[in-house]
């Protein structure tokens, strides 16, 4: 049985989490290093960074143009987003080799079989997967990754790669991001389908907050892009002293996470909340786009 652990007095983190990330091998026990990281460490900074990571392929018209044709995100934007969010987190949480692990890449590949998506945009997408959350945690996190870590991520996603019947997975980080890299200069470039996903997913966001503050959602959200996927999508470049503000923020969140979370602890699907299923978590085969079973 794997260990489980609490918050020291309810609220100060448990260090024992990062002396078993310590003792662990990324290659043998990635697994295991994923979930401590989902889990306990950075709950919070991975779903963002997974959150921008999608957003990113949209600045592929190779992807937006197939997604603004089916018209799921613009017609149940919230849906696709907690559909998403519920495959990607079981098998982080739960290990792609666990039960529920195979149930939730089973039910992803069923839906994508549905679609003619290119091997090469499929890779695009593991990489954006693989490389958001290694450096958005790097940029903002309260602490950075170990090298251990980010090998971790490495494999984890590699082996989720192979289970998605993927060809030419790159054997390293470093190849990955050469082969993204190469990717964005050859095909990431403006579109009108780049703008609508990227404007959909936007208001994914904004339903989440009251209307008066959904214009300052859209001044942070084109603050965290990087320069490359906001003139994908068509967005002017956000103010300057909005920017310095915002990493400001992130800077000084840093200090009191270093000994406090306020996230539970685990991090786990069952203390998640999906908007579009009011009765609670829904069940792995449930999940995907209306009519298509």
């Amino acid at each position: 049985m794997p260990t489980f652990f609490s918050k020291r007095y309810g609220l100060f983190r448990n260090q024992a989490v990062r002396r078993e990330l310590n003792s662990l091998d990324p290659f043998h026990d990635h697994q295991r290093m994923v979930h401590l990281l989902t889990a306990y460490e950075f709950p919070f900074d991975i779903t963002r960074s997974l959150e921008f990571a999608l957003l990113h392929t949209f600045a592929s018209p190779r992807v937006s143009k197939l997604l603004a044709y089916t018209g799921e995100f613009e017609s149940h934007g919230q849906k696709r987003y907690d559909d998403t969010s519920r495959l990607i987190s079981e098998f982080m949480e739960s290990g792609y080799d666990s039960e529920k692990g195979h149930r939730a890449i089973d039910q992803m590949n069923l839906i994508h079989s549905h679609y003619k998506i290119d091997n090469i945009d499929y890779l695009f997408v593991l990489t954006t997967f693989v490389i958001y959350p290694i450096d958005w945690i790097q940029q903002y996190g309260w602490r950075r990754l170990t090298v251990s870590e980010e090998q971790a991520f490495f494999y984890f996603f590699l082996e989720v790669g192979r289970r998605m019947n993927l060809q030419n997975v790159p054997g390293s980080l470093y190849d990955l991001r050469v082969m993204k890299t190469a990717y964005e200069e050859q095909y990431v470039r403006f579109a009108d389908s780049n703008r609508k996903m990227a404007d959909s997913t936007l208001r994914i966001i904004q339903e989440w907050f009251p209307r008066y503050f959904h214009q300052l959602v859209k001044a942070v959200f084109t603050s965290l892009m990087s320069e490359r996927i906001r003139v994908a999508f068509g967005y002017q470049r956000p103010q300057r002293w909005l920017v310095y503000s915002i990493n400001t923020i992130f800077w000084l969140r840093k200090w009191p996470l270093r000994w406090l979370t306020s996230e539970p602890y685990p991090t786990l699907i069952a203390k998640s909340r999906f908007r579009s299923y009011p009765d609670g978590t829904p069940d792995i085969e449930s999940i995907g786009p209306k009519g298509m079973f």
